[in-house]
């Protein structure tokens, strides 16, 4: 640990008797100086080493000038972590260390600060008392300002080029919120407008190009990164209310609240890229409210500190009068110092009078209008020869400046009026200004850059309007010219029914590529734009291109090529792509080659049809031989077809018309069994239950042979009598058969099928159509909720498309391929025999009609029926 300081000693003209504690409170409060008196932080690791200084202290002076409390909570380092560098530190260290008064003076340009400082420290007791002074309070002058504008402008003009995000930059920049575009999955910062550089208080130049989780460690551990890692992986955006997060703004760690989105932001291939942030700071409103919440609360906890505080204060009397006789002392150490410092403000006065000399004619030299405004008027106090020759003959020194300048649109008055309210600067680069410079009533068109300063007086109240003006017409008109032909020129090449692509330099970077081109290499746009020819597309390298461009560059002829073989990386290994294509040079104004330009088409599809016609060729006469083999096999197969179709419909209707009889017969003999049968034994436990089955199996055999009879008709009908058949009425006769059935099962039957036209089709075989799909959709109908029927029809070239919708049972996928064979049946707890969908089909397919199904289990089936229509009158 350090020796301590010397003891306090006073002059011996010192009276005695003075109330030193009134002394000592009015110096500090009316003391122009900052005041700081700091306590040594020693290392936690008992080194004994002085690592930092804490806060014990700030006079009034000193919190207005460096904008704290009178008791911060954090140390030196916290607040100002450059003074490592510049030396601030080692300064107070050794001051406090050393026992002995030192000086410093640092221009001091970071942690929010822009000011120059001079200070004085000496060890008092168990701290450093530190007196400083700074020029944050001395006003400048206003071309002073314009300067300093001038340079701010300049470097935001800097930060724009190198950005080049063109007008949407402009707009971001402009915005009343927040936006910052975070890009792959580091977040890396690619924009920062000034607002979110305001929020983070961290310039563009320390946010751009660098991770988010670097430029504001502070925000690791907060969940921002699982946030964006979410938008980044699901490309679904991100809304957040109000939500808290801890930043670090002028030095100390604050709770931000904020509404905010995070946005995905997509490649041309969709994929998700990067994050776009748009936020607002909604701090004042969260924390208003919360303060009302906890107002209760903090009464309680501040009556106990102040209960606390009265015992600290009676505490550090004793302390107080020991510093009271040191500050004495120091009184009129100052005082000397005052006297040195009005000698030195005398000569500074000196100089600022031959400075003032210069700026004056720097003014008068200066390549911009550069003008003064007084007042809310804005009256013209100050007028800029450069002005005065742009406006020639005009009076302008003395009066308002919409009286001065009455061509001008309001809202190019408007941003005065801002500025002069609110005390904030405004630029406005490249703004159109329509003046009349001549007085004649025609208006010219003038682009300025424009800074609009507010000007204070000593008490921090605007009183004017200082405007910076460059005239910078040629170049936003030669920037106009050069987008224009810029767009032009990329239309044409975007609108090319060709590939075409620019190389420029010894690297063969591709300064323009259209999408044909981007197409043809398979590469998306912004892989290919800047980037040189052969690194993108390294497979190229070794296939002639690099030597051929070389001959084009170094001979200045062009090359053209037909039907060259290459192989890209997009292409199948052994399948190259062929392409026609000329390399042509573009010639400097100098006649020298500074690049190439390529038009190219891919040729690959007439190219490798050319050899297939040249291999199908030899392989046709091989295949002529087969196929004639083939259709001698098929001829006997047809045949033996046939015989066994025949057979099969004579085997159907034998079956159906041999078996009625027997089953008459067996329906007979049951009936008269039951007649026979005393009472009690046919209603018995067990025979009742045997003779309902045995009759409910005669009933469903007697069915069978019905749809045995029905589809052996249409077997053998393969050319059923057609006629024009109204589809709506055939459907509205079904709907009312099946009325009762309806009703029973409360289900909901939506019919559409009007203005659609006859039918060709057989009206008996369309009724069957219709009824076997409407009664199967309520047969299998889904226990568990109302049956839903739509019946719709729709036109298609040649047919009407009928659609029977339901939502019951649904048929498992693996079963749709046997729906329409007969005897097929998949829900056993309705009674059928599987014949119905297979006459339907026959149906249908006898007509020249076409049948389709979609289906899912426990969702529902649709039938799509194409029925024919009737042909056309010939005229």
């Amino acid at each position: 640990m350090p020796a301590s300081a010397a003891p306090v000693l006073f002059p011996a003209d010192f009276p005695a008797g003075l109330p030193l504690e009134e002394l000592l409170h009015g110096v500090l409060a009316l003391s122009l100086t900052g005041l700081v008196y700091y306590l040594p932080v020693y290392d936690p690791a008992g080194s004994g080493e002085v690592v930092d200084l804490a806060f014990a202290y700030l006079n009034p002076a000193a919190q207005r000038m460096l904008r704290l409390p009178a008791r911060p909570p954090g140390t030196h380092l916290d607040y100002f972590p450059e003074s490592r560098r510049n030396g601030s530190l080692d300064f107070h260290r050794d001051t406090f260390l050393s026992g002995e008064p030192g000086t410093f003076e640092t221009n001091y340009q970071a942690d929010g600060y822009d000011n120059y400082f001079r200070v004085a420290g000496r060890r008092l007791g168990e701290g450093l008392l530190v007196s400083f002074t700074d020029t944050g309070d001395h006003p400048r002058t206003p071309v002073e300002a314009a300067l300093r504008a001038r340079q701010a402008e300049l470097r935001t003009a800097r930060a724009e080029a190198e950005a080049q995000r063109q007008q949407l930059q402009q707009v971001l920049h402009q915005a009343p919120v927040a936006i910052a575009l975070l890009e792959g999955p580091t977040y890396r910062i690619l924009l920062a407008n000034p607002t979110v550089c305001e929020l983070w208080t961290r310039p563009s130049e320390q946010l751009l190009g660098v991770p988010l989780l670097e430029a504001l460690p502070e925000l690791q551990g907060q969940g921002v990164d699982t946030l964006l890692n979410g938008v980044l992986r699901t490309g679904e955006p991100f809304y957040g209310t109000e939500l808290p997060f801890d930043v670090v703004r002028h030095g100390r760690r604050e709770t931000i609240y904020f509404n905010f989105v995070y946005h995905p932001q997509r490649n041309a291939q969709g994929q998700t890229t990067g994050v776009l942030v748009v936020a607002s700071d909604v701090t004042p409103v969260v924390t208003a409210r919360l303060r009302v919440e906890a107002q209760e609360q903090e009464t309680a906890a501040l009556n106990e500190e102040l209960a606390a505080a009265n015992e600290e204060i009676r505490a550090n009397n004793d302390e107080l009068h020991a510093s009271q006789l040191e500050l004495l002392r120091l009184n009129q150490e100052l005082e000397l110092r005052v006297q040195q410092r009005t000698r030195e403000a005398d000569a500074a006065r000196a100089d600022a009078e031959q400075q003032r000399n210069r700026l004056e004619r720097l003014f008068q030299q200066a390549p911009a209008y550069i003008n003064l405004f007084t007042g809310p008027d804005h009256v013209l106090t100050l007028v800029h020869p450069q002005t005065e020759q742009l406006l020639p003959g005009r009076q302008l020194l003395g009066l308002p400046r919409r009286q001065a300048l009455p061509e001008l649109p309001e809202e190019q008055h408007a941003p005065l009026d801002r500025v002069y309210r609110t005390g904030e600067a405004e630029r406005h680069p490249g703004r159109l200004t329509r003046l009349d410079q001549f007085g004649t009533g025609e208006l010219q068109d003038v682009y300025l850059d424009v800074v609009y300063q507010p000007l204070f007086d000593l008490a921090g109240r605007p009183e004017g309007v200082l405007s910076f003006a460059v005239d910078v017409t040629e170049q936003v008109l030669a920037r106009q010219q050069r987008e224009a032909e810029r767009q032009q020129l990329q239309a044409v090449f975007a609108q090319a029914p060709v590939a075409v692509c620019v190389f420029q330099g010894e690297d063969y970077v591709l300064d323009l590529v259209n999408p044909p081109m981007s197409q043809m290499l398979g590469r998306p746009l912004a892989a290919l734009l800047g980037q040189p020819f052969f690194e993108v597309l390294p497979e190229l390298r070794s296939q002639g291109l690099p030597d051929l461009l070389a001959g084009v560059r170094r001979t200045g002829l062009p090359f053209v090529a037909q039907e060259q073989r290459l192989q890209l990386a997009h292409h199948s290994p052994g399948h190259p792509g062929y392409y026609n294509y000329v390399y042509q040079p573009l010639y400097s104004a100098y006649g020298q080659v500074t690049g190439v330009v390529c038009v190219a088409t891919d040729v690959s599809e007439q190219v490798l049809a050319r050899q297939q016609v040249q291999d199908l060729n030899e392989e046709l006469a091989a295949i002529n031989e087969e196929l004639q083999a083939t259709n001698e096999k098929l001829l006997e197969s047809n045949t033996q077809l046939t015989r066994t179709n025949v057979d099969l419909d004579n085997f159907i209707y034998t079956a159906s018309h041999d078996l009625k009889a027997p089953i008459a017969n067996l329906e007979g003999l049951l009936q008269l069994l039951r007649e026979e049968l005393p009472l009690d034994v046919a209603q018995g436990r067990y025979v009742a239950p045997i003779l309902m089955r045995m009759v409910d199996a005669v009933d469903r055999f007697k069915r069978t042979i019905d749809h045995l009879t029905e589809v052996s008709k249409l077997q053998k009908e393969h050319s059923p009598i057609l006629t024009l058949v109204d589809l709506a009425a055939v459907v509205e006769d079904v709907r009312q058969d099946l009325a009762p059935l309806l009703r029973d099962t409360n289900a909901q039957l939506t019919v559409a099928v009007t203005d659609s036209p006859p039918l060709l089709f057989s009206e008996k075989n369309l009724r069957s159509v219709v009824y076997n799909l409407l009664s199967n959709a309520l047969k299998y109908r889904h226990p568990n909720r109302r049956p839903h029927v739509d019946v719709r029809a729709h036109l298609r070239p040649g047919h009407t498309v009928l659609e029977v919708h339901d939502n019951g049972l649904g048929i498992a996928e693996t079963h749709l391929p046997r729906l329409f064979t007969m005897f097929q049946r998949f829900h056993d707890h309705v009674e059928g025999t599987g014949i119905g969908l297979y006459m339907v089909k026959r149906m249908v397919d006898n007509a020249g009609g076409r049948l389709e199904v979609h289906s899912q289990l426990g969702a529902g089936t649709t039938f799509f029926v194409h029925l024919p229509h009737a042909p056309l009158p010939t005229p």
